[in-house]
């Protein structure tokens, strides 16, 4: 039986067992140290280091900011890209975001991603690498969005802090 366990494990990978035997309850990433933490039972289960946005300091505020938001948001769908291979949308502008972009008189914007990074002969994976260069999204490298995107169900938490 146990070999049979570790065969599983073997073929369909690390992160399919773990999504079997853990529920995720919560996504958080942390802007000043970009990180983004998988948390599962109040436990940290999964870390990884992620970029963000050109303009990385500060809350999102309207379209081509390019700045990655903060606050409470949820997975609401996902999708495989060409261009940024798997993403998990968010559902940015929250109410909040919404409330106060009318407020300003400014566009929010929308389509604030986790994903992965460019599949580019130009520009390979490496590039990328400790370089804040979304539009506002949030990126991994396309081994650890892999991971994530099994590990993570839609519906799932988001918390984004400073």
């Amino acid at each position: 039986m146990i070999r049979l366990l570790l065969a599983l494990c073997f073929v369909i990978g690390p992160a399919a067992s773990l999504a079997a035997e853990v529920s995720v309850d919560k996504l958080l990433i942390l802007k000043q140290e970009r990180r983004l933490e998988v948390i599962s039972d109040d436990e940290i289960i999964r870390s990884y280091r992620v970029a963000l946005g050109r303009k990385p300091i500060g809350h999102k505020r309207q379209q081509g900011d390019q700045r990655t938001p903060e606050g409470i948001y949820t997975i609401d769908w996902r999708h495989e890209s060409p261009k940024f291979n798997l993403s998990l949308h968010l559902d940015y502008p929250n109410l909040k975001d919404q409330a106060t972009a009318y407020e300003r008189g400014l566009d929010p914007g929308g389509m604030i991603m986790i994903h992965g990074t460019p599949i580019d002969d130009e520009y390979p994976e490496w590039y990328f690498e400790g370089l804040d260069w979304t539009d506002g999204c949030i990126a991994l490298d396309n081994r650890d969005m892999r991971e994530l995107w099994e590990l993570v169900p839609d519906g799932t938490l988001v918390e984004i802090r400073p």
